[in-house]
């Protein structure tokens, strides 16, 4: 902890705060995503100006962990700009050390008060870990992270087509309990109140984000 109080000492020098409640953060989200999907778009903070403030240093006011498909940028889909969102991605949005390591200095050290597990429909990896019995290099590290959701899918889902979509929601609602338990940084900025974390899911076909409620591995 020593060197990370360093590492914040070092960057707070160079940057002044605007902290952001997780709460406004989520509200921030929801609005653009509003807008996105209304074709009100205002595209913020994207201007020759805002570059050349934030090349002196980042205050992101999320996080979203998000995963690497191609159709879900984050920036465009919540009506964001440059400096806005912290954003860690990967298939399936499957975290391990690096990705954790990102997501703490994130919160740690950037200040950024809210964690979005950003999931979406017809996920690749999601559907690859329902439905192969194996797959070939480095991506079966993949795939085993999302078994666990995929067996949750098929006890529940009530239709074969509806299999995937399920699966995606246990994926991301076993990813922001897995996170929330995370220690030393995550697991102690949420029980004190200092960080939100939340899961959601992208429609491809609709462009809305929905977000999930805290007890969806409960009820579900």
């Amino acid at each position: 902890m020593r060197k990370l109080g360093i590492l914040v000492i070092c960057f707070i020098a160079k940057t002044s705060f605007s902290q952001v409640s997780a709460d406004t953060a989520l509200i921030r989200l929801i609005e653009g995503n509003k807008r996105f999907v209304e074709g009100t778009t205002v595209k913020p903070n994207q201007s020759l100006e805002r570059l050349k403030e934030v090349s002196t240093g980042q205050n992101p006011f999320a996080i979203i962990v998000g995963c690497s498909d191609s159709r879900v940028p984050s920036e465009i889909i919540f009506d964001q700009g440059l400096g806005d969102l912290f954003i860690v991605r990967t298939a399936g949005q499957v975290s391990s050390y690096a990705s954790w390591g990102s997501i703490e200095f994130a919160n740690a050290v950037l200040n950024a008060k809210l964690i979005v597990v950003l999931g979406h429909t017809k996920c690749g990896a999601v559907a690859a870990a329902c439905t192969l019995q194996d797959v070939p290099g480095h991506i079966v590290t993949l795939i085993n992270e999302i078994k666990p959701a995929a067996t949750l899918a098929k006890a529940h889902a009530h239709k074969p087509e509806e299999l995937v979509d399920a699966a995606v929601s246990y994926n991301v609602a076993l990813q922001v309990q897995k996170l929330k338990q995370l220690e030393p940084i995550l697991a102690k900025a949420v029980i004190t109140g200092d960080l939100r974390i939340v899961g959601a899911i992208y429609n491809l076909s609709t462009g809305k984000v929905e977000f999930l409620p805290d007890n969806y591995l409960i009820i579900n």
